[in-house]
């Protein structure tokens, strides 16, 4: 056996479990990362997983596998990027194990992220967010669920992964109704409820009948539901409101997009992001900066607060369309 199997497998028991502890959502992402590298690397040079060898993972190769995720597996740079994180920390942890291969392996570290352009949050006004929520069919079980689930991630702005790892005792509707979450940098947080969620939330659980330990919002087999499965609940009820409501129709709702629906909510609530931050358990209040890129109404009063004297406030209207025309001559 070459050395890279038993440094593989030392990096997922030595350091990520024993000298890191990282989550289950770390190791399954660097796994998912590896193991699409290693399948990379196995179809080009024909040798099979357990006889590659560190050289085989050259700074060329690494590069090639990179490119491969862009332009062959349609994915986006924060996805390469995030690929790339996960080989260099396997990289970081080989350079102390195995010397003998250090100039291959700071060439990989060498490879640096690729900047990204970063687009205006997309998120739902308060029309399309009252149309999605009335998507679901409630007279069926799974959509009361569905509901159940939509209202508490458009009013918290929980991650998919806390939805989806949320139990019955997590959730509090006595006195000061709240759910508590367990998100990244194995944080926990409380978020208050609103009467209406705390509502809708209390009917479900009723019907729920579930054990504390038991998932919130389960499949039909009782069993906690997977990032994919909300993904696709929520791609069907957009749909869905898009008939009641065009403009659902121009956005990709996904769960993320329920989260950034949270966040601009307490933004147009006159909220402040330091606050926003610690509601969505931002581990750096930067990280919710691109709110307040997204928040026109603040801007359009920065614009009113900044007109010049003596001229009437307001905001620009283009001229009569004849007038426009002749204008334009």
């Amino acid at each position: 056996m070459t050395s890279l199997a038993p440094t593989l497998q030392a990096f997922f028991t030595d350091r990520l479990a024993a000298q890191r502890h990282a989550s289950g959502q770390t190791v399954l992402a660097y796994r998912d990362s590896l193991r699409l590298l290693i399948g990379f690397v196995c179809s080009h040079t024909g040798k099979q997983p357990s006889q590659l060898d560190l050289a085989d993972l050259d700074g060329p190769m690494i590069g090639s596998f990179l490119t491969h995720l862009e332009q062959d597996r349609g994915n986006t740079v924060r996805t390469r990027n995030a690929r790339l994180a996960a080989i260099h920390s396997l990289f970081r942890y080989a350079a102390l194990r195995h010397p003998e291969h250090a100039a291959s392996i700071q060439r990989v570290l060498a490879i640096p992220p690729k900047r990204f352009d970063e687009a205006v949050v997309c998120y739902l006004t308060k029309t399309e967010a009252e149309a999605l929520l009335a998507a679901p069919e409630r007279a069926t079980w799974i959509g009361r669920r569905d509901h159940a689930l939509l209202s508490l991630a458009i009013q918290t702005g929980l991650r998919v992964a806390e939805l989806t790892g949320l139990r019955v005792t997590d959730v509090v509707l006595t006195h000061g109704p709240h759910v508590r979450a367990f998100g990244k940098g194995r944080k926990e947080r409380c978020i208050p409820l609103t009467g209406t969620t705390t509502t809708t939330l209390s009917a479900w659980l009723d019907e729920r009948c579930g054990a504390p330990d038991e998932p919130v919002f389960p499949s039909r087999r009782g069993s906690p539901l997977s990032t994919d499965a909300v993904e696709a609940l929520v791609a069907k009820h957009a749909t869905t409101a898009a008939r009641t409501c065009p403009s659902v129709a121009a956005k990709t709702v996904t769960p993320h997009v329920l989260r950034h629906t949270c966040a601009m909510f307490l933004r147009e609530a006159g909220i402040d992001i330091a606050t926003i931050a610690l509601w969505l358990g931002h581990a750096d209040i930067r990280s919710s900066r691109p709110y307040l890129h997204a928040d026109l109404a603040l801007k359009e009063r920065a614009l009113a607060r900044s007109d010049p004297p003596n001229t009437t406030p307001g905001r620009y209207r283009p001229s009569d369309k004849l007038l426009a025309f002749l204008d334009s001559l």
